[in-house]
């Protein structure tokens, strides 16, 4: 019998086979499987005191998407983040990446590929929130919603196993119209 791997087992390059870059048109049901995980997380964070945004191309009206729902969770200064890492993870997150002020988990990612319904939470203090900015900048200017949606689709098959590169080909479009809505709304 054939070893499975775990998802921690494999490599960089046979996750992004396993987990290619798919976009598909809007769904309407992105709104609601945002609203049941907020829901859901609302009911097993220990603290009052945090914010919880849909976030990423799923919370831009009617543009294509990688069928994952982003969530910004902000917090306040005081709160450790390896306690919510550890409250995470025991409620089936994974731990992908952690900087000192930054984690990301997943959930929805399996041995076989991509589960129905795929989520990603961004854990960030209070502030550190471009993507909301970029979000509510793209939802008012709908132009250029279809233009980062066209970009995205011009990228897509090129990248499709390369999560990186696709990403980084995405930045300067995000970074100069993340400087815009920080102007229009207010903040430098």
């Amino acid at each position: 019998m054939k070893h499975i791997k775990s998802l921690s087992e494999l490599t960089l390059e046979e996750l992004w086979q396993l987990f290619p870059i798919i976009l598909s048109e809007h769904q309407s049901c992105w709104k609601d499987w945002y609203e049941e995980e907020k829901q859901r997380m609302v009911g097993f964070l220990p603290m009052d005191d945090f914010q919880i945004h849909h976030i990423g191309s799923t919370a831009i009206h009617g543009i294509w998407a990688k069928p994952i729902i982003d969530i910004l969770l902000e917090i306040p200064r005081e709160i450790q983040m390896k306690e919510l890492k550890q409250i995470l993870e025991a409620n089936g997150y994974l731990c992908m990446s952690e900087e000192q002020d930054r984690k990301s988990f997943n959930k929805g990612y399996t041995t076989e590929g991509f589960a129905e319904r795929v989520f990603h939470v961004h854990l960030r203090y209070y502030g550190d929130d471009n993507e909301i900015y970029f979000r509510d900048y793209m939802n008012a200017h709908p132009a250029l919603a279809k233009e980062y949606e066209e970009l995205k689709k011009s990228l897509w098959k090129k990248y499709e196993h390369n999560r990186d590169a696709y990403t980084d080909a995405k930045t300067d479009f995000v970074e100069k119209y993340t400087r815009c809505a920080k102007l229009c709304y207010g903040k430098k």
